[in-house]
């Protein structure tokens, strides 16, 4: 019977930590990561939500501004993930003069639509 309980309070407890595991696998697996790529870019894309295109010339979109630059070579460009996650989150902070919406303390955006983004745009 202790034993029985015993078990039973373990699998209530890590079940949670069990479903965490099996979605960092996923995020981490090849689908995963082809998910979120594809995420990013429609968030890239969409005019109501990252708007990316508004001021920036993005490979395999229509109708690109021309007020940042063109979003090319970023992974060259970023090879540290987290300045390009930083920028997309809060530009301003890096430079006070920046047309670059701050996504993230504004709550345009999640982290996690963030991360999908920079997933996107290390692909380009």
């Amino acid at each position: 019977m202790l034993r029985d309980h015993a078990l039973t309070a373990f699998s209530h407890k890590s079940a949670p930590l069990l479903a965490l595991a099996l979605l960092a696998g996923f995020a981490a697996s090849p689908a995963g990561a082809q998910s979120a790529v594809a995420e990013g870019q429609k968030l890239a894309f969409d005019r109501g939500k990252g708007n990316c295109l508004t001021c920036h010339v993005i490979k395999g979109g229509d109708l690109p501004g021309t007020i940042g630059p063109e979003l090319k070579d970023i992974k060259a460009r970023f090879p540290d993930r987290n300045e390009l996650v930083a920028i997309l989150f809060d530009e301003t902070r890096r430079n006070p003069q920046t047309m670059m919406p701050p996504f993230g303390r504004n709550r345009i955006l999640t982290d996690k639509e963030i991360s999908a983004i920079v997933d996107f745009l290390q692909t380009l």
